[in-house]
């Protein structure tokens, strides 16, 4: 069975967890040692459980941790070229660069690797899978591609970023040039854009549909709640990941 669940969504940091069987891993690690300690302790893990580190890019908010963590603990972390050379992290262990289509195993979980449109120097975002079900991962990028959707449309659970209201962006606090980068398409997904994606999944396929990094400043729940009823017969299968406490454990049955 595949499990996942989060330590926090944010712009505050981020960090989610894929499980199965003995086999852990680690999307971001945004948080302090020993934050993600504490956060960890609230799901009955240690770092020592942890198999490997997926980095998406080197935004402080999703890589800040993964150094420390992969150092004191000995754990492999799995990064693009470009995100590896962006961080500077020449003291790690043990890594493994990778491409935006790659595939690839840790443990008892694969893994494609999907390249996206954010301004980073070279972020991925993944999917996951285990026997006949399949998870997928999706934040930090400013438009949908088709590269996007192909990968996507066969998820039968999917944590997706539904980061900015774009009426609340630009009438918010941030500059007008932060504003652009956040709402362009090399920025984040604003609610609409994240629940068009939904219309190419099957909905009577997603056990869960997790809403993930939004923004505290530019966002809120109504106006999630409100684009997706838009496309969606309901609401029944929406988890919402909040910045301190992340979501539980799901499983995908």
């Amino acid at each position: 069975m595949l499990s996942f669940a989060s330590l926090g969504s944010g712009s505050r940091g981020n960090c989610t967890l894929v499980q199965r069987g003995h086999t852990t891993l680690m999307i971001d690690c945004g948080f302090s040692l020993r934050e993600v300690q504490r956060r960890l302790a609230r799901l009955d893990l240690v770092p020592g459980d942890i198999d490997a580190i997926l980095v998406t890019h080197e935004h402080s908010d999703h890589a800040k941790g993964v150094e420390s963590l992969a150092r004191t603990f000995s754990i492999p972390v799995y990064m693009s070229h470009g995100t590896f050379t962006a961080t500077k992290w020449q003291r790690l262990p043990n890594y493994h660069l990778i491409h935006g289509k790659q595939s690839f195993s840790v443990g008892e979980i694969d893994v494609q690797t999907v390249a996206v449109p954010h301004d980073s120097r070279e972020a991925t975002q993944f999917v996951f899978r285990s026997a006949d079900k399949v998870l997928g991962v999706l934040t930090d990028l400013g438009s949908i591609t088709p590269h996007v959707v192909d990968h996507y449309r066969h998820c039968h659970s999917l944590v997706l970023e539904f980061n900015h209201c774009p009426e609340m962006l630009a009438q918010g606090p941030y500059p007008p040039a932060l504003q652009r980068r956040v709402g362009g398409n090399w920025g984040h997904l604003s609610n609409d854009q994240a629940a068009n994606l939904l219309q190419h999944i099957d909905y009577q396929q997603l056990q869960h549909v997790v809403v993930s990094h939004i923004s505290e400043k530019n966002n809120h729940h109504d106006r999630v709640m409100a684009s997706m009823q838009r496309v969606l017969p309901n609401l029944d299968k929406v988890v919402v990941a909040d910045q301190e406490n992340g979501f539980p454990w799901l499983h995908l049955e």
